[in-house]
């Protein structure tokens, strides 16, 4: 019955076929060859890439959930699904330990905010085409008001059986924001889970927090076996990335030793590198556009690294404070 992978991700928007090309014209996606059956008041588009399976559901009725859930929260993440060995013991164990069910039928539980979560059969495996840039969804990030990290956390763990593996409480000037990863036993299924500590400065959690109106997805991270190529590639396509000042660059042979990638490169293109016990990873944030500036993508590449460095989690967040504040002064 455990959760084993994120077979889809479900993006409400306000225009399914224009957030499609976009995600094929930046990104590299294509529809997938089977496109799902027609539903009265929505429209419907697949796109995969490597293991990643994109589902844009938009609605022109202002009465449709889909029109409703972008009305409150702007474009967004409206469901996560799920691929477990057992979707009906899954939902009887959420079920079990205080999880609100939305549609027994379609399997499907409150999860975070209006961000749903769906129990559905594992998918064949993926076929891959070859060139694709893009492997897999490495892990989700999801804002949570402050004081609800722990309750988050605990949901994670006892209605979805992931295991919490990483924490770090990150400090940025007068800001901080309080953090959870849990991740399922396959290690295909990784959230991390923010929380702004209010007793600081307001910043970028509590700015999601307001614009998004509730808790709900941040971003979702991409997972690359060449993040060079990769960041080259969307950037020739027009995606446009954070940039990272210099200075961070002039330490890294002191604090790390040593990097897969060479520095220069890793300068040129703005990524970001960290590591844990297990080897490096190398991480960039493409800039938000969307309207409400709530949600983004990045891009990781892991050579060995299972969870996630402490320096680059606060420069990741660093970036998005300097984009917020440039967004703010215009």
């Amino acid at each position: 019955m455990s959760i084993q992978t994120i077979t889809r991700v479900e993006y409400h928007c306000a225009d399914a076929v224009q957030t499609a090309a976009e995600f094929q014209a930046g990104y590299g996606f294509r529809r997938a060859a089977e496109q799902p059956a027609a539903r009265p008041g929505v429209r419907t588009v697949d796109l995969r890439q490597g293991g990643i399976r994109l589902r844009l559901d938009s609605s022109e009725r202002a009465d449709h959930p889909v029109a409703r859930y972008v009305e409150r929260h702007g474009e967004g993440v409206a469901v996560l699904a799920l691929g477990c060995t057992d979707p009906g013991a899954a939902l009887e164990r959420a079920e079990r330990h205080g999880a609100a069910v939305l549609d027994r039928a379609g399997g499907l539980i409150a999860g975070f905010g209006d961000t749903a979560l769906r129990f559905v059969p594992l998918p064949e495996p993926a076929e891959r085409t070859g060139g694709e840039l893009l492997e897999a969804l490495d892990h989700v990030a999801v804002c949570v008001p402050a004081g609800q990290l722990a309750d988050a956390v605990r949901f994670c763990e006892a209605a979805l059986g992931l295991h919490r593996i990483f924490g770090e409480y990150i400090e940025v000037g007068e800001q901080a924001m309080d953090s959870g990863v849990v991740q399922s036993a396959s290690g295909e299924v990784t959230f991390t889970l923010i929380e702004p500590d209010t007793s600081r400065r307001a910043g970028q959690i509590d700015t999601f927090l307001a614009q998004h109106d509730g808790p709900g997805v941040q971003h979702l991270a991409f997972r690359t076996a060449d993040i060079a190529t990769a960041v080259r590639t969307a950037r020739s396509n027009g995606v446009g990335f954070l940039s990272t000042p210099g200075t961070y660059y002039d330490g890294l042979a002191e604090r790390l030793g040593g990097t897969a990638i060479p520095v220069g490169t890793l300068r040129e293109l703005d990524v970001l590198v960290d590591q844990d016990h297990g080897g490096q990873l190398f991480q960039i944030f493409a800039r938000s556009t969307h309207p409400r500036r709530t949600f983004f993508l990045e891009l990781i590449e892991r050579q060995g690294a299972g969870t996630f460095g402490t320096a680059n989690i606060k420069a990741l967040y660093e970036a998005v404070e300097r984009q917020r504040a440039a967004t703010a002064a215009v």
